[in-house]
């Protein structure tokens, strides 16, 4: 894909700088209706269940069933976002929301709503917004420029939390006038809004003369990326643990209305509209906490607010008094979740944003749907307050996290993947060749090979995460200068993928390890077919017998293009 021309008439750092790019404005404001609809609808399914039964799991199992798709179908769903057009995908996805709308609407309306299929249509909606989030959200970068970026994700979480803020509110008077069948109607309608905007969206698409992976392998190939990416692993980490421990104020929050409030639909709808509003004012604030705390910073500050604000809502009886600590909790709430935001999406190269993205969502939905299960049993068990005031202690104590895990530090601009040519080839090959063994040799001083050594394991983990495997360093014993980096990729095609997927600051560490090497001659590249069988089938052994579908351009093999 393209990148969205830059704009010279603005900054990208004003919070409302991405809103001028037109395909951007479009979706955003369809988003917020649709964010609207959800929020409708999410207070009519809680409502509903609170109706139908006294069990507080039961009624926490309602945010489990919304959120619990995330978790299982985020990664495939982060794969056909980085495989496939990602406008077809969203739309697809949305189709599949509003099925589950159309279903709940239908059956409230009917009177044949149950608890259990409450919670199937719950997590049939859920698992449309889950196929959606890694599409919808790795394509902002094709929306706005770079600089953009960071204020564009922070305008996605005002869009939500806009909606948040008078969603629940009208959620409760649409509950308290017309029921939740009207909740669920409305919602279906909101949907179709997002539809169009997607639908228009002219989306530019860069075309590719690599065929895209196969779902299972572009699965595997973002495991890979995350499992040797140490920034994203502390962030998913961070996220989860977050969403288990806070996931006890959304899900908890009829539980407090009806049992500690004493209030009905209406005062709910009010509690979470206040919530909302001070998770707008958390995301209008966002850019200038940046500016002025690293991110670590800014985490604790939020968990240590946070936990006030839970304390607070456990003690009071008063709805004055708990709206104004929901206006902290969700101030803090948003901030939280949108750095954690922008760290992901600044940290992962565009090829698997999508994956990066859904791992995310699956880290930060997987902790709130497993808290939220937890956190009803433990209300069953011990009541609202003492859970609330449980969950605020953990809130407290989770800055510790940060001495061994701390938030990473991200360039401004983001990742971006820098081509290298293809290498110089004279033997047959097709796409399914391999697998392929690269070898590198360096010649090293040995005052500098305790140096070089470290280097090369930042040098392991970025050819790991972008696909290489059975990687390996070793010293000639005999010529202890001499050191030869070795390493495997499955087939030739899933080299030259290999060779698209290197960002600048990934280069810059194989540029450092270049850079011990010393002597007249270059650093040294060997690739080798590992199981030549194919290539010795041909009469002709010539490049004229490499397949169509990957055709290598002929060129002189450079010393740093490894």
């Amino acid at each position: 894909m393209t990148n969205p021309p830059k704009s010279k008439t603005f900054s990208g750092d004003g919070i409302t700088a991405p809103l001028r790019h037109a395909t951007f404005r479009r979706i955003w404001l369809a988003s917020l209706l649709s964010n609207l609809g959800s929020l409708i609808q999410g207070v009519g399914a809680a409502w509903a269940m609170t109706q139908m039964t006294a069990s507080a799991n039961n009624v926490a199992l309602v945010q489990t069933a919304l959120t619990l798709p995330v978790m299982l179908v985020s990664i495939p769903a982060g794969a056909l976002a980085d495989m496939r057009d990602r406008r077809i995908v969203a739309l697809v996805a949305l189709g599949i929301a509003l099925a589950g709308a159309a279903g709940l609407t239908t059956l409230a309306w009917l009177d044949r709503l149950t608890s259990d299929l409450l919670l199937a249509l719950c997590f049939t909606l859920g698992s449309g917004i889950a196929l959606m989030g890694p599409a919808w959200q790795s394509s902002v970068s094709e929306q706005v420029p770079s600089d953009a970026l960071p204020a564009a994700v922070a305008l996605n979480g005002i869009s939500y939390n806009i909606a948040r803020s008078v969603g629940p509110a009208i959620g409760g008077i649409v509950v308290a006038a017309a029921g939740a069948v009207a909740a669920f109607a409305l919602n279906a309608f909101l949907y179709l809004p997002l539809m169009l905007a997607l639908f228009h969206w002219k989306r530019i698409a860069e075309p590719s003369r690599l065929p895209p992976e196969r779902l299972s392998r572009a699965i595997v190939s973002g495991v890979r990326y995350i499992s040797n990416s140490p920034s994203i692993k502390i962030v998913l980490t961070r996220a989860m643990v977050t969403g288990m421990i806070s996931g006890a104020v959304i899900a908890l929050m009829p539980l407090v209305v009806r049992d500690l409030l004493h209030g009905g639909a209406q005062t709910y709808g009010a509690m979470l509209g206040v919530f909302g509003v001070g998770a707008v004012i958390g995301a209008l604030n966002l850019t200038e906490v940046r500016k002025r705390m690293s991110g670590e910073a800014a985490i604790r500050a939020c968990a240590l607010s946070m936990a006030g604000a839970i304390a607070a809502v456990a003690l009071s009886r008063q709805p004055v008094l708990t709206a104004v600590a929901l206006v902290l909790a969700g101030a803090m709430w948003t901030m939280t979740w949108t750095l954690l935001n922008i760290a992901v999406q600044l940290s992962a190269p565009r090829w698997v944003a999508g994956r990066s993205l859904a791992a995310f969502q699956a880290a930060s939905s997987g902790g709130i749907a497993i808290g939220s299960w937890g956190w009803g049993h433990l209300t069953d068990a011990a009541g609202v307050e003492t859970a609330l005031l449980i969950t605020a202690a953990l809130m407290l104590l989770s800055p510790v996290l940060g001495i061994w895990l701390p938030m990473p530090r991200i360039d401004a601009r983001g990742e971006e993947a820098e081509v290298l040519a293809d290498p110089e080839v004279r033997l047959a090959l097709t796409g399914r060749s391999g697998p392929l063994v690269v070898e590198i040799e360096y010649r090293v001083a040995q005052e500098n090979a305790r140096a070089f050594h470290n280097a090369m394991q930042d040098v392991q983990l970025s050819r790991q995460r972008n696909g290489a495997y059975g990687w390996s360093i070793a010293r000639d014993i005999a010529d202890p200068e001499l050191w030869t980096e070795r390493y495997h990729c499955p087939t030739w095609l899933d080299y030259l993928r290999w060779r698209t997927r290197s960002t600048h600051s990934e280069r810059r560490l194989q540029q450092k390890a270049i850079a011990f090497h010393v002597g007249p001659e270059p650093v040294r590249v060997r690739r080798m077919l590992e199981r030549p069988f194919g290539s010795v089938r041909w009469k002709d052994d010539t490049p004229d017998r490499v397949a169509n579908d990957v055709l290598p351009v002929i060129n002189s093999t450079a010393g740093g293009s490894t």
